[in-house]
C-alpha cells in the first residue's frame, strides 16, 4: 500500500514538477491520493502521527500554538482568533476541518487559503515520509494526519508567529495534539461523536486531553460535569483557567446589518462596539471566547487597543455559518452546517431572533452518525416544508430515515435524489418574503455552495 501511495505522485510527476507550473490536473491527482487515505475506521493513537513528525523533524514544535476543541463553534472561532492575531500584526497559520468546496480551505495562512499548486507539491514531498511511516505502522497513515502533518511543515516554512489548530475530533487522540498548546480553548461541549463516550462527562474528558502543562485554558459556559472535568484537568496540568461568565462574556448584542454589533468583557478590559459579521447569539459567545484566548496568549499583561480588536472581529469570514445568500429575483437563503441538536437549536434561535422569513423552507441532509431525531425535533418547529436529500458523503443517513423523522412531526415534506435538486425545488416553492434554510451538515452546505456558484473560500 506504501508502495502505491509513493507511485501515484511519482506517476503524475510530482516530485520533480517546480510549484509554479504544477496544474490543476496535478492538483487533482495529489487529492485523489490524499482521499484513498481515508480511514474505514476511528483509530485512537497519536503512533503514526507521532512518527511522521519525528521524521520531518519535529515542525510544529517551532511556533507557540493556540488549540480549540468542543461541539460545536470550533471553526468560527479559530477564525476569530487568527482575525485578532492578523489585526495584532502576527502572522498566523490557522487549519480546519472539515472544510465545504475544497481542502485547500483548511490551511491558511493570514486568513488565505494554502494555493494548490503548493499544497500538491507540500503533499509530494510528504508522499516518501508517508510511506516510510505506513511501512513501519500496522494502521496506515489516515487522510486526516497526512493533512495535519502537511500543516506543520507548511506554516514551520512559512514561517508563522503562531498556529491556530481546530482539534478534528475529541482532542486526546487527535493528531493535532501535537502542537504546543500554550493555549487551550474549549467551546460548548454536548453529546455528538459516539465514539467519544456516552455521557458529556466522558466527552469532556477527551476533549481536556488537549491541556498542556502551564497552558491557558478558555472555557466557555459549561454543564456542570463537563465543567468540573475542564476545571480538574486544569488543575494537574498547572494551568490558568478562565471561564466565560466569570472571567469574560458578552455584555450586550445587538443586530446590525450583516451580522451584529457586541460589547465584550474580556479578561483584560471592555470592548464596546465590536461589529461581528456573523449572525446568531452562539456567535457572540465564540467571539467572547477568542478575545480570552487572545489575551492569555499574550499573557493576560495590559488590555488590548479596542480599535485592534475592532479590525480583528470586522475581518472574520465564516462560509456555511448562518451565511446568507441573497440574489435578485430570489428567495433568501440562509446556509448553516448545523450537525447535532445543538448546532440545530442554535440555529432556530437565530432564525427566530435575527429573521423576518414568512414561511421557511428548510433543505435538511444529515451524515447516518449523526442524532437525526434530534436535530429535527430542534428544527420542526421552525419549518413550513421540507425538502429532505443525501449529502455527498460515505457516510450520508438514508433520506428515507431522515423523511420518517420529519413526517413524524406533522411537516409538509418532499425527498431529493441531491442537494442541487432539493435546493431548486426549495427555491421553486418558495414565494417572496420566504427563506430557504439549508442545513444538517457542512457536507450538504458544501454542496449547496456549488450548486449556487459560490467560489470556495
Amino acid at each position: 500500500m506504501g508502495k502505491r501511495s509513493r507511485s501515484a505522485f511519482l506517476d503524475c510527476g510530482l516530485m520533480d514538477i517546480p510549484p509554479d507550473s504544477l496544474n490543476e490536473a496535478a492538483y487533482a491527482a495529489a487529492v485523489a491520493e490524499l482521499n484513498a487515505r481515508q480511514p474505514s475506521r476511528m483509530v485512537p493513537d497519536l503512533d503514526r502521527i507521532t512518527t511522521l513528525a519525528e521524521l520531518l523533524g519535529r515542525p510544529e514544535r517551532s511556533y507557540p500554538s493556540v488549540q480549540v476543541t468542543g461541539t460545536n463553534g470550533k471553526t468560527t472561532t479559530v477564525a476569530m482568533i487568527s482575525g485578532l492575531f492578523g489585526a495584532l500584526g502576527l502572522v498566523a497559520g490557522s487549519y480546519i476541518s472539515p472544510h465545504l468546496q475544497d481542502v485547500r480551505e483548511r490551511i491558511r495562512i493570514a486568513m488565505e487559503p494554502i494555493p494548490g499548486a503548493e499544497l500538491a507539491q507540500r503533499l509530494a514531498e510528504l508522499a516518501p515520509f508517508l510511506v516510510e511511516v505506513d511501512a513501519r505502522h500496522p494502521e496506515r497513515v489516515t487522510y486526516f494526519e497526512a493533512l495535519t502533518a502537511l500543516a506543520f511543515t507548511h506554516f514551520a516554512d512559512a514561517p508563522v508567529e503562531v498556529g491556530v489548530f481546530e482539534v478534528g475530533m475529541g482532542g486526546r487522540w487527535d493528531a493535532t495534539n501535537l502542537v504546543r498548546g500554550e493555549v487551550a480553548v474549549l467551546t460548548p461541549i454536548s453529546l455528538d461523536h459516539p465514539e467519544l463516550g456516552s455521557v458529556v462527562e466522558e466527552i469532556a474528558g477527551e476533549k481536556a486531553g488537549i491541556i498542556k502543562d502551564g497552558a491557558v485554558v478558555v472555557s466557555a459556559a459549561q454543564q456542570p460535569d463537563p465543567a468540573r472535568t475542564i476545571e480538574q484537568a486544569a488543575q494537574r496540568h498547572g494551568g490558568q483557567l478562565v471561564v466565560a461568565g466569570r472571567d469574560f462574556s458578552v455584555l450586550q448584542r445587538r443586530k446590525a446589518v450583516g451580522g451584529q454589533q457586541l460589547d465584550l468583557r474580556g479578561v483584560t478590559g471592555e470592548f464596546a462596539e465590536v461589529y461581528l459579521p456573523l449572525h446568531g447569539a452562539h456567535q457572540a459567545t465564540n467571539a467572547a471566547c477568542a478575545l480570552a484566548a487572545v489575551e492569555g496568549f499574550l499573557g493576560f499583561a495590559g488590555g488590548l487597543d479596542p480599535e485592534v480588536v475592532r479590525e480583528g472581529f470586522a475581518a472574520v469570514r465564516a462560509p456555511g455559518r448562518l451565511e446568507v445568500i441573497q440574489r435578485d429575483g430570489a428567495p433568501t437563503v440562509v446556509l448553516d452546517g448545523a450537525h447535532n441538536p445543538g448546532g440545530a437549536r442554535a440555529l432556530a434561535s437565530a432564525l427566530r431572533e435575527e429573521f423576518a422569513f414568512l414561511r421557511r423552507l428548510l433543505v435538511i441532509g444529515v451524515l447516518g452518525d449523526k442524532d437525526i431525531d434530534g436535530i429535527i425535533a430542534e428544527l420542526a418547529p421552525l419549518a413550513d416544508h421540507v425538502v429532505v436529500t443525501e449529502p455527498p458523503s460515505t457516510r450520508a443517513a438514508d433520506p428515507d430515515d431522515v423523511a420518517k423523522a420529519v413526517q413524524g412531526r406533522g411537516i409538509a415534506f418532499e425527498v431529493a435524489d441531491d442537494v442541487a435538486e432539493a435546493l431548486e425545488r426549495a427555491q421553486e416553492e418558495a414565494a417572496p418574503g420566504d427563506g430557504v434554510i439549508v442545513t444538517g451538515s457542512l457536507y450538504t452546505v458544501g454542496a449547496a455552495r456549488d450548486a449556487l456558484g459560490l467560489p470556495s473560500g
